[in-house]
């Protein structure tokens, strides 16, 4: 607390004197006030820097579930949450205060332990050293309007200033929508003009894609370990390094590093154990970090086999579901997040026992939500369930989706059979070395894609590295990013 003290101490000194009398904020009104954060870390904005784009994405994420638990009547005090973000270089934030990388943006990590909404906004503001005067005007505003004004709705069209464009990268609507729709970039024009690049990239990663094997396997071998994985697109050279400084690391002591065995180690923003139970190396972490979480292992082994039976004990309170999590749909959170989660909602249920028929949900499945307020069905089969939810309301929504749950679980393994057939087939007619997707990328969009691809005639794409995602992109390393939803040069108008 003595942190969070000094923290709020440094934060009032920077702050004028209306900080001390304000009224709570709401949650709507924290997000118009965190929008100059938004536009500066967007991951839209990072098409051309998969990497910074994913910690945005991921910090994001856990911005929201912080922000919802905020302003929830259940959660009296949050666990500190600590979040990196890529944050865009524009005329407000350049006061040169971080290390400018030379892509135009900075690194800047925070770590939130406020208390209520405006604090966190205006920590989050001052930590990307943004202006905060835009807040003052939202607080005096509040209470100088009558509600009845500040709810109506405008009877025009936002009109945003020329500045507002050129900061955020959106189209200007003004601006001849006729042109912008020619002007569209086509799969094929796109290899046109960047297939060249992307051969002498991918020739030149080729050395070093060998040496990352080699690597790869030989650590693999030697801490007995699942897997080494990544969990966002760095380069080669990067996992290289990162790779050597494991294997220095086993050199140095290799008996807490043998506590791995059998686990998947994954290289990300933050040491620890992930909720699913792979051991992540923050890798702005320094040695020593890493090997106190190797030392750690069997502790967090212990809270893992706790988890399971949490898991177990709600299923068992709900009809047989299973309670799984889900890496691509669900924020990032590391084991003792997400067994707090469990917890919370194991005494929910304990509290208000409704009893459902034994094993009538059994062979269904169910992800735990802490950002949601009413539970849903998803797409792929499984129930998304808020954490703090009615109980009640729970059994009468998984009893009346659970045919469909079902129906949809079974067209999600289907899909995934489909999609596996046309990866093969797309890939032995391109002769691609790799074709796989980002994680964001679903069943769907992919079978969409390669049924499409499977229609061209496309030579560019001989021995390449095809990634399906959002944007088009040349990797550092040659491989080729197209979106899934690519347009035709001739079906274009």
């Amino acid at each position: 607390h003595t942190c969070h003290g000094t923290c709020m101490f440094c934060l009032e000194k920077t702050l004028p004197h209306w900080f001390h009398y304000s009224r709570a904020l709401s949650g709507a009104e924290a997000v118009n006030a965190l929008r100059p954060f938004y536009f500066a870390v967007h991951p839209d904005f990072f098409g051309q820097h998969p990497r910074e784009r994913e910690v945005n994405e991921n910090s994001l994420k856990r911005l929201s579930v912080y922000l919802e638990n905020l302003q929830k009547p259940g959660f009296k005090s949050l666990k500190p949450t600590q979040l990196t973000f890529y944050v865009r270089e524009t005329d407000q934030n350049s006061d040169g205060q971080e290390p400018l990388t030379t892509s135009g943006f900075r690194a800047v990590k925070f770590t939130l332990h406020t208390r209520d909404l405006l604090s966190t906004v205006l920590y989050i503001l001052n930590s990307c050293s943004l202006s905060i005067d835009h807040i003052q005007s939202l607080n005096t505003n509040a209470h100088s309007q009558p509600l009845k004004e500040s709810t109506r709705m405008p009877d025009r069209p936002i009109k945003w200033d020329k500045s507002y464009y050129s900061f955020t990268g959106f189209k200007d609507p003004e601006e001849d929508l006729e042109q912008a729709s020619r002007m569209e970039t086509s799969l094929t024009s796109w290899l046109d003009n960047n297939g060249k690049s992307a051969v002498t990239k991918l020739n030149n990663s080729l050395p070093l894609r060998k040496e990352l094997d080699r690597l790869k396997d030989e650590l693999s071998d030697l801490l007995q370990l699942s897997d080494i994985r990544w969990q966002r697109g760095w380069g080669i050279a990067h996992r290289c390094s990162q790779l050597h400084s494991l294997g220095r690391l086993a050199q140095q002591n290799l008996e807490p590093l043998q506590n791995a065995k059998g686990c998947t180690i994954i290289f990300t923003d933050r040491s620890g154990m992930s909720a699913v139970g792979h051991v992540m190396l923050g890798t702005t972490d320094v040695h020593h970090h890493w090997m106190k979480l190797f030392e750690r292992l069997p502790s967090y082994f212990d809270l893992q086999r706790k988890q399971t039976a949490l898991e177990d004990q709600i299923s068992s309170l709900l009809g047989g579901i299973q309670v799984v999590y889900i890496e691509e749909l669900q924020p990032v959170l590391t084991l003792e997040e997400y067994y707090s989660l469990l917890n919370v909602f194991y005494n929910q249920l304990l509290k208000n026992r409704v009893p459902f028929h034994p094993q009538s949900l059994r062979g269904l499945q169910m992800i735990l939500n802490s950002d949601r307020y009413a539970p849903s069905l998803h797409e792929l089969g499984h129930f998304n369930i808020p954490v703090l939810c009615d109980p009640a309301s729970l059994r009468w929504f998984m009893r009346t989706k659970a045919h469909q749950a079902r129906e949809n679980l079974k067209r999600k393994e289907e899909l995934k059979v489909i999609e596996n057939e046309l990866i093969q087939a797309s890939t032995k007619k391109f002769s691609l070395a790799k074709l796989y997707k980002e994680p964001s990328i679903s069943s769907k969009q992919m079978v969409d894609c390669c049924k499409r691809l499977l229609e061209q005639s496309l030579p560019y794409l001989h021995g390449m590295h095809l990634c399906v995602s959002r944007f088009y992109s040349v990797m550092q390393d040659g491989d080729l990013c197209i979106p899934w939803n690519w347009k035709n040069g001739e079906a274009m108008k």
